[in-house]
């Protein structure tokens, strides 16, 4: 067991394209490394080495800064865990390795599959939250085309040698031009907005400076690191941000992203980020409804929100009730230490706090953005 290096990614790559998952580039990596929240000696994972000192096995650790009223509190979450049956075995030992790090008060996961779910209690991990770690919402845009999603998903199933001769299938007119277009002219309802300034004296400042004063544990969402997550460059599509106002005032906001889970799956909007002010939580059914209106137009199929807890639920209303409860197992699991126990039973996890924004496969509609914005510097 040995820290991630950068000279594993085509290894560690290797092993993500045996899963279907997608990889990232050198690049890529670079960007998660210099995540405002990581220590300079927290690695970005660990792997397994086989006889030849190549990675065989692999677990990321997202570094992420958390605050609980004044005082910033580190949590690591492991994302990517690949262990191939050559490597049987090698799973508790990167969790532990991660789960042991120093200075991290509390360790977990949001994305969890059905077989990892049943190892994490045996590790000490426990559920979390409690309402809502086995609960997954989508909305169905286009119920045809994700009905042909999931026949060619059967089929691959059953023959797996179809993947390589299907190609990229179930790509909308709207999904593949929605990168050459400016989102921001797109309507919205009344009292929803699109957010373009991310500054540090911005309204999303603002909001940000209340929803840590409301003294629950919460994931950093200060203007510096949604500037850092949003130059992504694996990116090919701008995230969107919305914002709902009362009385001139930002009362909360959604964080959302194209994304195509495979070549044989259409494409979604998926949810990263939504959250208001507990006095405003109306706001989060408002910012929803203007989503799940957004999406046919961007192309997408689906709308997913993969991680939700109670009061998100609650403040859902009848959309939750609505939609279709996909997951059914524990995806969302947590250790905290001993001092932080009771704040992580109010624990309000979104999409953001865990690995979504950069595991997701980004649309396939060619150039990113990262490097659209390098040419326009340039000229």
């Amino acid at each position: 067991m040995r820290p991630f290096q950068l000279t594993d990614v085509p290894d560690v790559n290797r092993l993500h394209q045996q899963v279907g998952w997608p990889v990232r580039s050198v690049e890529g990596w670079r960007w998660l490394a210099s995540n405002p929240a990581r220590q300079a000696e927290a690695p970005l994972g660990w792997v397994s080495a086989d006889a030849d000192g190549r990675a065989a096995a692999f677990v990321g650790n997202f570094i992420q800064r958390f605050w609980l009223k004044e005082h910033a509190v580190q949590g690591a979450g492991g994302f990517s865990i690949i262990v191939p049956p050559a490597q049987r075995g090698a799973a508790p030992r990167l969790i532990r390795t991660l789960m042991r790090q120093p200075d991290c008060s509390f360790r977990y996961t949001l994305n969890a599959n059905p077989k990892a779910a049943r190892l994490y209690p045996r590790l000490g991990l426990t559920p979390c939250p409690e309402r809502g770690h086995e609960v997954k919402l989508a909305w169905i845009i286009d119920p045809v085309t994700c009905g042909w999603g999931r026949f060619l998903r059967n089929a691959v199933e059953r023959s797996p040698g179809l993947a390589g001769h299907l190609g990229e299938r179930l790509m909308s007119r709207h999904a593949a031009q929605v990168g050459g277009r400016s989102l921001h002219d797109l309507p919205l309802p009344a009292g929803i907005h699109w957010i373009s300034d991310l500054s540090d004296v911005s309204s999303l400042s603002t909001l940000w400076s209340e929803l840590r004063g409301q003294g629950r544990l919460i994931a950093d969402r200060s203007p510096a690191m949604l500037r850092w997550r949003m130059a992504d460059p694996e990116l090919t599509v701008a995230p969107l941000l919305l914002g709902c106002e009362q009385d001139g005032r930002l009362i909360g906001y959604a964080q959302a992203v194209m994304s195509k889970g495979s070549p044989i799956e259409p494409p979604a909007l998926e949810i990263i980020d939504l959250i208001a002010l507990d006095h405003a939580q109306h706001a989060v059914a408002a910012l929803m409804k203007a989503m799940l209106d957004l999406a046919p137009r961007l192309g997408a199929a689906r709308v997913r929100l993969q991680v939700v807890n109670g009061a998100l639920l609650d403040a859902l209303g009848p959309l939750a009730r609505g939609a279709r409860r996909e997951g059914g197992w524990g995806h969302c699991h947590a250790q905290f230490d001993p001092e932080l126990e009771a704040a992580g039973r109010d624990w309000r996890p979104t999409p953001y706090d865990g690995d979504y924004a950069f595991c997701l496969r980004p649309l396939p509609i060619g150039g990113r953005i990262a490097s659209a914005r390098t040419e326009r510097d340039a000229a």
